[in-house]
């Protein structure tokens, strides 16, 4: 990965998905040669939770950027001491990139912060920032019940899902949100940025890498889906959710030194609880 000072970025929102040249087409199709085993499928998912916790053990609290665009990303984050935001939900935390400078921008606001690393949640804990009366972080796997041991439901304003929804399993998405939906008020939303259809990080995957369709697994052992539009917002609706918005970030990152554009996709949206007919 190049440094910060390679990288420029041209960035636009698109509603339909970025077309694929014919090199990266037949770089898709070459994948389907060889896929991940059913065997090794089910030890994948067996041993989520170990991949994830070496992922943090190996980069500690340096791989990734704190996230002081998400307040710009997001309207429902401006300003929310005037909107009346007072309690959020971020799952899939970290170590704590997005959580504590949404801290430092509001004062106001009460954090809740979980992952399914229990390694991760530690890394957080552990930040000089972390204060239990202005935020609380837990593990919790998204897929069960856990977040009922921790939130009151109905009692959170906002959900934020950064990253995360793309992690886990495609068969057991719908049950997360579902589990989401519990803690969410009826007149919250979820705010959500996860890995688009036909980015740069899809098309490089070799062969033995792909599990299903648009999922795949990283050499660490981490797992990605890639969400188009279409399926996102289906997976939504089912789960009880309205969609305000869902649209494609179409970005290029450009690599002075070697001159190489790499092009990134990713989908951004905000869902809200439907309303009863």
């Amino acid at each position: 990965m190049a440094s910060s000072d390679e990288k420029s970025w041209s960035q636009h929102s698109s509603a339909s998905q970025r077309l694929l040249s014919e090199d990266e087409q037949a770089k898709l199709e070459h994948q389907n040669s060889r896929i991940v085993s059913d065997f090794k499928q089910t030890k994948l998912e067996r041993e989520a939770q170990k991949h994830w916790d070496v992922f943090y053990k190996r980069n500690t609290t340096k791989f990734f950027k704190d996230r002081h665009w998400t307040s710009r990303e997001f309207e429902d984050l401006c300003g929310s001491e005037q909107k009346g935001l007072k309690t959020l939900l971020e799952v899939g935390c970290g170590v704590g990139n997005f959580l504590f400078p949404l801290l430092e921008d509001n004062s106001s606001l009460y954090i809740y912060a979980c992952d399914f690393s229990p390694r991760a949640v530690q890394f957080v804990k552990e930040n000089s920032l972390y204060d239990e009366s202005r935020c609380k972080a837990f593990q919790c796997d998204l897929t069960s019940d856990d977040l009922l041991a921790y939130v009151t439901p109905s009692a959170v304003d906002v959900v934020t899902m950064i990253f995360v929804l793309s992690a886990i399993h495609p068969d057991k998405m719908l049950q997360s949100l579902l589990n989401i939906r519990k803690v969410l008020a009826p007149s919250g939303c979820i705010l959500f940025r996860d890995y688009g259809l036909h980015d740069f990080a899809m098309i490089r995957f070799s062969p033995g890498s792909k599990l299903d369709e648009n999922f795949y697994v990283r050499q660490d052992g981490t797992r990605s889906y890639f969400f188009s539009r279409e399926k996102l917002t289906e997976l939504f609706n089912e789960a009880g959710f309205e969609t305000e918005k869902c649209d494609y970030i179409l970005r290029e990152t450009i690599n002075k030194k070697e001159g190489v554009c790499v092009p990134r996709v990713f989908v951004q949206g905000k869902f809200t609880i439907r309303k009863r007919e």
